[in-house]
């Protein structure tokens, strides 16, 4: 089905609202393939097609919400009975409600591409099966290859709602991984490498490889390193990890459940003045870019810190009313959720100065692999930060020996604080995320 087709099916539903109701549908159309393949065979393959709606009722601030996988009218019919049988034995909520119009106009974006379409099925694994056999020939130290996989969706999606929003979105989705295992005595090394675009013809399968490989064999021989307070110098890939932890906790569910560090410091000071960063769905390079959030509201640029300051929260429609701010355009859902706030597409802002050149300006330093433990080794609530982490000594300017089974600890609010450089180099990444490079300094490293 076509976003139109959609549309008018979640239009018959909000038609059907009484006197005292509220009602928000959302419907969605899926088609995705999915290929593994392990040792130069096709491991798996899955071609699937997914409809889905999601009936919100508000009746006297009560909320019921139902959903189902299916777009037959009689299954649209149970669900709507099943959101209004939800909604009778919910408990009232002054804040609940349908999101409303705000007069903000949406920028259009372009989020589809033939490619997914017009890229033949054998074509679809032969991307796998191209990436596994260069990553074996890549380097004589890569001993095997645990997964390489290729995915792919074209995704449309429809809203409408008693207070006469009405949003369409029709999208493609293209993404290709591998994981490379090298030999180190006992232990196995593994890498990962990636890339995510609308169309499959403008996947970088050059990156994935090399990402890939680099960051398997440059751990071979990789040891714990003294303990000592280092200068991080993260990718943009790393940069993106941090910063997108940071930007989780800038929620205003989060602040309104007092589960931030930043809750109460709008206006002040959290960071660099070096740093800024917004969340900008209106960006057509960022993968994340998008016309409408989850509730239909048009998408707009959110900034969140600007030269270092607080600038404010993202909501929803229902956080915005709690907080008296209003919606920021920022709900996220599925069809089968209620809406949420979220991010869409947070860019950092560049500056000067990349990778190569910040190396070559630490002293003492780790060039970052990766972060293991993020979610369990962050608490959202008072900031506190220590997760482990492998990658490469950075002496004098130079990259030194690998190091592993390490830990780096600081807080969330230290780490901004300490934000020394941050690059021009800025990356679309796959996940949507718009960063550069950056340096934090001071940071303490626990080895032996």
């Amino acid at each position: 089905m076509n976003p139109d087709e959609l549309l008018a099916i979640a239009g018959k539903v909000v038609e059907r609202a009484e006197a005292n109701e509220q009602i928000e549908v959302a419907c969605s159309h899926t088609r995705s393939t999915s290929v593994r393949v392990y040792d130069r065979e096709v491991e798996s393959f899955t071609s699937a097609e997914n409809l889905a709606i999601g009936v919100r009722v508000l009746i006297d601030g009560r909320e019921g919400f139902a959903s189902a996988g299916s777009l037959n009218p009689d299954v649209v019919e149970q669900t709507l009975a099943e959101a209004r049988d939800n909604a009778e034995y919910s408990q009232a909520d002054e804040f609940a409600g349908v999101a409303r119009p705000d007069g903000v106009e949406a920028v259009e974006i372009s989020l589809w591409r033939p490619g997914v379409d017009a890229t033949p099925t054998e074509d679809k694994i032969a991307i796998a099966l191209q990436l596994e056999e260069r990553v074996r020939a890549a380097d004589d130290r890569i001993t095997g290859v645990r997964t390489a996989a290729y995915g792919d969706s074209v995704g449309a999606f429809a809203l409408a709602s008693t207070t006469g929003i009405e949003a369409t979105n029709l999208g493609t989705s293209a993404s290709a991984m591998i994981q490379p295992l090298a030999q180190d005595g006992d232990r196995a090394q593994i890498g990962f490498g990636w890339d995510g675009a609308r169309d499959p013809n403008d996947l970088d399968l050059d990156l994935i490889v090399d990402r890939a490989v680099s960051r398997t064999v440059d751990l071979l021989g990789a040891t714990k390193p003294d303990s000592a307070t280092v200068d991080l110098v993260l990718d943009p890939y790393l940069a993106a990890t941090v910063i997108g932890l940071v930007a989780g906790t800038l929620s205003g569910e989060r602040v309104l459940k007092g589960r931030s560090p930043f809750a109460d410091r709008v206006g002040e000071a959290v960071g660099s003045p070096l740093l800024s960063f917004l969340d900008d769905p209106t960006d057509p390079a960022s993968l994340g870019a998008d016309s409408h959030d989850g509730e239909g509201l048009a998408c707009r640029p959110v900034p969140l810190v600007t030269d270092g300051v607080l600038e404010g929260f993202f909501h929803d429609s229902y956080t915005g009313r709690r907080s008296g701010t209003g919606s920021t355009g920022s709900a996220v859902r599925g069809a089968r959720s209620l809406p949420g706030p979220g991010i869409h597409a947070l860019a950092v802002r560049p500056d000067s100065g990349d990778l190569e050149e910040f190396i070559a300006g630490v002293d003492l330093g780790v060039l970052v692999f990766s972060l293991d433990g993020l979610h369990s080794g962050v608490n959202p609530v008072s900031g506190d930060f220590s997760v482990g982490a492998s990658g490469r000594m950075i002496r004098n300017g130079e990259v030194a020996e690998p190091i592993n089974e390490c830990t780096v600890a600081s807080t969330l609010q230290r780490l901004l604080l300490d934000i020394a450089r941050i690059g021009a180099d800025l990356t679309h990444l796959p996940s949507g995320v718009s960063t550069p490079s950056l340096v934090i300094g001071g940071v303490a490293l626990s080895g032996a």
